[in-house]
């Protein structure tokens, strides 16, 4: 699967997020602080992840064959979010 900038900036940015989290742990912030940003991190990876697999998804139904394999292909979408969350 190809992946647009779009999505690739997404997770540049997350990767900053990151950095930013443990440079806040080296200067010792406060936990509250250091809880937010990981919470962020975790929602933007979430939304990244349910990104991923409706493109993929979507993708897939266009090259599928039949009704049936289109399914086969919606629940394993919907099982691959399931494990994410």
């Amino acid at each position: 699967m190809q992946y647009d900038d779009k999505v690739k900036n997404r997770m540049k940015r997350i990767e900053g997020q990151i950095k930013g989290i443990l440079k806040m742990m080296e200067d010792e912030k406060d936990c509250k602080d250091v809880v937010t940003q990981l919470s962020a991190v975790k929602s933007a990876l979430d939304r990244t992840s349910a990104l991923v697999v409706s493109k993929n998804l979507e993708a897939c139904i266009r090259q599928a064959d039949s009704d049936e394999n289109a399914e086969a292909l919606i629940n394993e979408a919907v099982n691959l979010l399931v494990k994410s969350r």
